[in-house]
């Protein structure tokens, strides 16, 4: 009996430093992505399915009302999967010559999780914007 109990309290021990190290992936992440600025909530339109079937394809739309010149433009957007075994989804560079800032995907969820959105502006800002996805069959193998 005392190697049940030796081997649940290694267990309970052991759970939240792994949602430390998920948490800390993530962080390191976001910073490889936008450095140390600290990005505002809202401008974001996030379209995604509330939950979805399949974890393989998940599709995604992000929208940032931009004019798309000048100060007023949007250099990148990044996804992240906050309980992927590897965080970072995408980062995709917006061309000046881009009309709209909108880009629609699939993308792989290994489970139920928040999806965050960054977009970069040219003036140095970063806007996020976060759903919650939940998935009936996982898409990774971790």
């Amino acid at each position: 009996m005392r190697v049940r109990r030796r081997l649940f309290l290694l267990t309970c021990l052991a759970l939240p430093a792994s949602a430390l190290a998920a948490d800390d992936a993530l962080q390191a992440a976001i910073r490889q992505a936008i450095g140390d600025r600290a990005p505002q909530e809202g401008g974001i339109a996030f379209t995604a399915p509330r939950v979805a079937e399949n974890g393989a394809q998940v599709p995604v739309t992000i929208s940032v009302e931009s004019a798309m010149a000048g100060d007023d433009r949007i250099l990148a957007i990044h996804l992240f999967a906050t309980a992927n075994p590897t965080p970072g989804i995408t980062s995709i560079r917006l061309h000046p010559g881009v009309g709209r800032a909108e880009v629609q995907t699939r993308i792989r969820l290994a489970q139920g999780q928040r999806v965050l959105a960054l977009a970069e502006h040219a003036d140095g800002r970063v806007l996020s914007a976060a759903v919650e996805i939940g998935v009936t069959s996982g898409g990774c193998l971790a």
